[in-house]
């Protein structure tokens, strides 16, 4: 369980908890749903026509867009994962469980950009519970004025 949350097994389950974040933090929040193998984006390759997996499931994909700054999407995908994009960074594989920690890291002022000066580079920090932090190179040329005003 993460910050009260329960695992989110379904995609619903994790837009409900996209939906309740948004709320916390008065953002507003626009959601997308693709339903079927031939709509999600990770199953290219199924056939034309085919909307179940092979094992008759009808796999559910969501893209959510947070309003306000930073700029914030997250792509549900069925496969329990998320791929967030923050501003200019994308922080792939994201544990669909550890999505909201995540969301609030960086709507509440957690997230930070971290410089090293050997070699020159920058890291978006986001802290999840348990001591743990996604990590994710920033190129210099990403740089927004969000996250440049997140540099420590």
């Amino acid at each position: 369980m993460i910050d009260g949350m329960e695992h989110l097994p379904t995609t619903e389950s994790a837009v409900a908890a996209l939906v309740a974040v948004a709320a916390e933090y008065a953002r507003e929040i626009e959601v997308t749903h693709d339903i079927g193998a031939d709509q999600t984006s990770r199953r290219s390759a199924a056939g034309l026509g085919v909307t179940t997996d092979p094992d008759g499931s009808l796999p559910h994909e969501a893209f959510a867009e947070f309003g306000g700054v930073p700029r914030v999407s997250v792509r549900l995908f069925p496969e329990d994962d998320a791929l967030i994009t923050v501003d200019t960074v994308e922080c792939p594989d994201i544990p669909r469980d550890d999505v909201p920690a995540f969301l609030r890291s960086v709507f509440g002022g957690l997230a930070h950009v971290r410089a090293r000066r050997f070699p020159p580079g920058y890291r978006l920090i986001v802290p999840l519970p348990g001591d743990r932090a996604h990590k994710e190179l920033v190129p210099m040329v990403l740089l927004t004025p969000w996250l440049s005003s997140r540099v420590r």
